[in-house]
């Protein structure tokens, strides 16, 4: 079972624990505390004689008395129930006190519900009468000793009926009932250990909340290549996240992933495929089955390489340079170099938002296969198609005078091209919605038809377009459609 780990067996046997010793202990706290119980301890034990304390002087020149110790002994019921005269099981007085080697002298009851006159003594004993004792109630008993030392043993005998008499070590005062029972402390020491040892086990796990409703499985997710750095980030926090799951990403483009999902899903006898479509913009028409999801607003970007210093180009200029009426850079300010076109293929989503959003027709036509000749002598300009993102930025790095388009933050490390602004704006992700710098779009996520909602298919698109998914995009400089403003500009379209 998924469940069965050593974290959360510790888990269960600590909580378990907690809850057997706390109903253990109100169960012994209702039955054994219900025995009768007196309790005894010595509160005063100190000479008083010239032999051990000269200072004193009680007994100046009483040789009988140099010895003379004083004992101040407290009884108590320190049970849960009263005690009558019918308890006690000595026939002709209750308790017995013994001193063991010393002899008793004098005796006097200081705190008692009785005279001293109702006390007996001799030899090293005292007995005290059948007094009753309310629960917590006392007797406070101080002696004149001799014949030994302090500290000897001082004993407390008698019958008990359903009860028992022992030392009390409480140290309490004597007015000032416990705070806590004996019961409730070792209560309060068990609970407060099961609570550390639970705090220690959520400490020491992994303390990121896992994506809603974790699904085990393989899942491939293929199309836009510009957003693949933001698909595999998230592949790989899923797979962090959730155990035996497992997240391809293999992309081909937009267009080539819609057409890849319609083709599975339509050989696919018995429900969705384990598959999503990532693409930038909304799918061609003519697939009914599939089902959008918006992930998140993107920026692309005109990249350039850096032999043409160019910063930015007008709208028209930009849309002059992809009709081929420009064929060199000096027409616009720049070097003595030749425009060289660097596209993507049919497939691309980047494309196909590039002809729409910014150029309003589509590109011309491919002329070179290397990206340097012409392959149609009859092209005014030189432009190739490649199949991904990063191919077309490796390219324009290194082909002087060429031009490309990319996702915004892919390449950015790349030396040898720059980003160039469009009439005056840059793409920033701030600005979405404000600025009119055209080269924008949403990003898509599609699906066959709505996914079993236990399908790890259902799982991802639900991290990816709503749950922890939105913080990795916009790590990636992303607008993630579930935030308040992304929201309102994927409504918009």
């Amino acid at each position: 079972m998924d469940w069965v780990s050593p974290e959360n067996v510790i888990a269960v046997v600590t909580a378990l624990l907690g809850v057997v010793v706390t109903f253990g202990v109100l169960a012994i706290e209702r039955r054994v505390p219900r025995r009768k119980r007196i309790g005894y301890r010595v509160q005063l034990d100190t000479p008083v004689g010239e032999r051990d304390n000269p200072d004193v002087g009680l007994f100046h020149g009483q040789p009988d008395m140099a010895d003379a110790t004083l004992v101040l002994l407290r009884i108590e019921n320190d049970g849960a129930v009263s005690i009558g005269r019918e308890d006690y099981q000595l026939e002709e007085h209750g308790l017995t006190v013994e001193f063991g080697p010393r002899r008793v002298r004098a005796v006097a009851a200081t705190e008692a519900p009785f005279t001293s006159a109702a006390l007996s003594h001799g030899g090293s004993q005292v007995r005290l009468p059948k007094v009753p004792l309310n629960r917590g109630q006392y007797v406070k008993l101080l002696a004149l000793l001799t014949g030994g030392p302090v500290d000897t043993p001082v004993t407390l005998t008698g019958g008990l009926r359903d009860g028992d008499i022992h030392i009390n070590h409480s140290t309490t005062l004597d007015h000032t009932p416990p705070t806590f029972s004996r019961a409730a402390r070792a209560v309060t020491i068990v609970l407060t250990v099961c609570v550390i040892v639970l705090a220690s086990i959520i400490v020491v796990r992994d303390d990121a909340p896992p994506p809603m409703g974790c699904a085990h499985g393989t899942l491939t997710v293929t199309g836009s290549t510009a957003f693949a750095p933001v698909m595999r980030d998230l592949a790989r926090q899923y797979e962090e996240d959730c155990e035996g799951a497992t997240v391809l990403v293999d992309v081909h483009g937009s267009t080539a992933g819609i057409r890849e999902l319609a083709e599975q899903g339509a050989k696919n006898a018995k429900g969705a495929p384990a598959l999503i479509a990532l693409s930038d913009g909304r799918k061609p028409d003519g697939y009914p089955q599939l089902r959008e999801s918006m992930v998140a607003v993107s920026l692309f970007t005109l990249v350039l390489n850096d032999d043409v210093p160019l910063a930015d180009l007008s709208l028209e200029a930009v849309r002059r340079v992809y009709r081929g009426d420009v064929v060199n850079w000096r027409e616009l300010g720049g070097p003595d170099l030749p425009v060289r076109l660097v596209s993507r293929d049919a497939n691309s989503g980047t494309r196909e938002v590039f002809q729409r959003r910014v150029l309003g027709r589509n590109e011309p036509a491919n002329s070179s296969r290397d990206c340097t000749h012409k392959d149609d002598p009859e092209a005014r300009v030189v432009r190739c198609e490649l199949d991904s993102t990063d191919q077309v930025l490796s390219t324009v790095a290194t082909l002087p005078g060429a031009i490309g388009y990319s996702e915004l933050r892919s390449g950015s490390g790349l030396k040898g091209l720059h980003r160039i602004g469009v009439d005056g704006r840059r793409p920033n992700v701030d600005e979405i919605g404000s600025s009119p710098y055209p080269y924008r779009e949403i990003e898509y996520a599609y699906t066959w038809g709505v996914p079993p909602a236990d399908s790890l298919t259902s799982s991802f698109l639900t991290f990816l377009s709503r749950g922890g998914g939105q913080a990795v995009i916009s790590t990636h400089g992303h607008l993630p459609c579930a935030t308040p403003k992304g929201l309102r500009i994927c409504g918009e379209g």
